[in-house]
């Protein structure tokens, strides 16, 4: 069984931004607009890939080594489709496993 998706929040104490003057490396001024587009920017990159498993729920991982020869028509079969590796690779052992 997968295992549940810890999540940790360390919150800190609210800036009125509205009042307090926050400057960014660049010297640009940070503004409530900005901080909600840099916190969804944040979320976005670090929520990462949906779960296949269910929601909450850590989706499995499995290695395998392969030759190159098979990789690279792999990666051809992808680019051609418009589908990741692991799109191809799934549906490939689902068809193996449902004929065995």
């Amino acid at each position: 069984m997968a295992a549940k998706v810890k999540t940790k929040y360390i919150v800190g104490p609210d800036v009125d931004l509205n009042r307090e003057v926050i400057r960014l490396k660049n010297g640009k001024r940070l503004t409530n607009a900005l901080a909600a587009k840099m916190a969804g920017e944040a979320v976005k990159q670090a929520v990462g890939r949906p779960s296949l498993s269910a929601k909450s729920v850590e989706s499995p991982q499995i290695k395998a080594r392969i030759p190159v020869k098979l990789k690279k028509a792999l990666d051809r079969e992808a680019k051609r489709r418009g589908e990741t590796n692991s799109a191809i690779i799934r549906e490939a052992l689902e068809k193996y496993l449902r004929s065995a």
